[in-house]
């Protein structure tokens, strides 16, 4: 069976030191770790990290290499979060987010996993983002909570 490559945006590397969400996330690293999933990054998470406290820095870095995939932000993905905020689902100030959202479209990934819940785990943006994905020939993403992926068994 294929392991499932699941989009982490920047608020789930952040998550892992953040009281509210800190048990969740660490449970999905675990995932992580253990060759369960694949964590898919992109160069606008490395971006957004510059700024992130050390420590969340180098949980980053800590990451193994053969658990993570690299999705690099290229021109496509920055025309499909454009036309997401053109289409109003978020205003031009979630660009970022778009972005996230996009680079996880075009990327094919299974899940994109976020804390963000105003801009991107939000069942009416959910269904914004998809409307415009199908109308353009995307996946219809499939975008989730650290705490929906987690077994909690």
């Amino acid at each position: 069976m294929r392991k499932l490559r699941l989009y982490f945006d920047t608020s789930v590397f952040g998550g892992i030191y953040d009281v509210e969400f800190q048990e969740e996330t660490e449970m999905l690293f675990e995932m992580v770790k253990n060759g369960e999933i694949i964590c898919v990054y992109s160069d606008l998470c490395e971006f957004e990290l510059e700024n992130a406290p050390d420590i969340v820095k180098e949980h980053f870095l800590s990451l193994d290499r053969n658990q993570t995939e690299f999705a690099e932000i290229t021109e496509e993905i920055n025309e499909l979060a454009e036309e997401y905020v053109k289409e109003k689902v978020v205003g031009q100030t979630s660009i970022d987010d778009c972005r996230h959202i996009a680079c996880a479209t075009i990327n094919k990934v299974d899940y994109l996993v976020s804390w963000n819940f105003k801009h991107i785990v939000n069942v009416f943006r959910i269904r914004g983002y998809n409307a415009i994905n199908i109308k353009n020939g995307h996946i219809q993403l499939d975008i989730r909570s650290p705490k929906e992926i987690i077994r909690n068994e």
